[in-house]
């Protein structure tokens, strides 16, 4: 994927790379629909109505994974332009190969550090929601530090959205759910949705494979859903 920016240096990533092996399929995708399907961070923001040609709503997903979750999406809500943020290659080809597979024009993948990406390239108030769907819960005590989710990455979302907007959240670990509770408690822009709701909006999500893994682990899934709202 020789036009994807490689990811800039900072003290301390949510991230580990991990070298994963590209099948022959996965390589030809990243190689021929990159340029249809890829967008490279830089510099300076985007122009989502210029990139996806229309104007309409935008959801944004970090952390892609396989991309099933993000490509349902796509193909149930046409009417809906949809972003992705991956760092691991075999993942970004395999969700570039369903999407021509499948025929959709209105999802875009990034590849890249999404604190970087949301800081640098995303316009201001410009979603509609955006998914954090089991990020890496770096259990260890020592690791928290890499924990995705603080005060720092929350404000970052709270400028990508606008007005009304949503930040959904799942996760399988139970400090995890208890570290993303108190962080949320500190950044009053953000309403938790009740309980009743947050089941309801995730009853129509598809099941990430790393949902499926917690499941099969036998532990629990902890879903929250918070409101943007800046008066």
């Amino acid at each position: 994927m020789e036009k994807c920016l490689p990811v800039q240096p900072r003290a301390v990533r949510s991230f580990v790379l991990r070298q994963g092996r590209l099948t022959p399929g996965q390589n030809r995708a990243l190689s021929q629909l990159w340029p249809k399907y890829g967008l490279n961070p830089g510099t300076s923001s985007w122009d989502f109505d210029t990139l996806f040609q229309r104007k309409a709503a935008r959801i944004l997903e970090i952390g892609t994974g396989n991309g099933h979750h993000l490509l349902e999406l796509a193909a149930q809500n046409p009417h809906q332009d949809f972003l992705g943020i991956e760092v691991h290659r075999p993942g970004i080809g395999q969700l570039l190969s369903l999407a021509q597979e499948r025929g959709l024009n209105n999802i875009r993948i990034i590849h890249g550090d999404a604190m970087e990406i949301l800081s640098l390239n995303m316009p201001a108030h410009s979603l509609e929601g955006l998914f954090l769907l089991f990020p890496d819960p770096w259990p260890k005590k020592r690791h928290h530090k890499r924990r995705i989710v603080n005060e720092v990455f929350v404000r970052h979302v709270a400028g990508a959205l606008h007005h009304g907007g949503f930040f959904a959240v799942a996760t399988d670990w139970a400090d995890y759910a208890r570290h993303i509770e108190a962080v949320m408690a500190n950044i009053p822009l953000f309403v938790p949705l009740p309980p009743t709701a947050v089941e309801n909006f995730f009853a129509q999500q598809t099941p990430t494979k790393y949902e499926q893994r917690g499941i099969r682990s036998g532990r629990e899934i902890q879903r929250f859903m918070f409101k943007l709202n800046m008066i």
